[in-house]
């Protein structure tokens, strides 16, 4: 097996709520720029130990999610190992193939790979993510009238393919990214979470 990762996800992007792009419909302001972070509670990449380890992507879609052409800075979290660096690479550029690779064929150009340090937090469904100087978001989610989170399932779309998603929004999302011509400063947008397993 080349890999096998279990954790939980972040992801934080200025559409309104909820995000058209996992129902395959464009972006509401005609593009897309987002945070997704992966957080893994336990893993294993061709035998390299990546627990408790994040990895986290800024991405500038141009249109339709489906259609690709992402452009993407990928944020490695500063207390990896240059082996652990690199099998999280492996995995997230879709070398090692599996259910990851099926959203890296969408990226069209990773613009820059950087070591960042990065905080993860997640209690009760809330969250919240902070890359460097780069991002920062917090993360709410929505209850239904049972009092459980609202949850997303079988889209056409997802960042963990084969998980549901619990439906939220970001009560402050910052992000900037020169290189992608990122620079949000904005409250009340699309936010979502989940865990995940992915093996391949």
């Amino acid at each position: 097996m080349a890999y096998e990762l279990e954790g939980r996800l972040l992801e934080v992007c200025n559409c309104q709520v909820l995000c058209p792009c996992w129902i395959g419909e464009d972006p509401d302001p005609g593009t897309c720029d987002t945070i997704v972070a992966y957080h893994f509670d336990k893993g294993k990449i061709e035998g390299v130990d990546v627990s408790n380890r994040t990895v986290a992507i800024l991405a500038h879609l141009p249109g339709n999610i489906l259609k690709g052409n992402w452009r993407v800075a990928i944020y490695v979290d500063d207390r990896t190992t240059p082996q652990q660096q690199e099998a999280i690479l492996k995995v997230y550029t879709g070398k090692l193939g599996g259910p990851v690779a099926e959203i890296a064929k969408l990226v069209g150009e990773v613009v820059t790979v950087e070591r960042a340090k990065i905080a993860f937090d997640v209690h009760g469904g809330a969250g919240t993510i902070t890359i460097g100087d780069f991002a920062y978001a917090e993360l709410e989610p929505y209850l239904g009238a049972t009092g459980n989170k609202t949850t997303l399932t079988d889209t056409i779309f997802s960042t963990v393919p084969g998980a549901p998603v619990f439906v939220g929004k970001s009560a402050r999302y910052r992000s900037k990214q020169k290189a992608l011509g990122i620079d949000l400063d904005i409250k009340g947008r699309n936010a979502l979470q989940s865990t995940f397993v992915f093996r391949a």
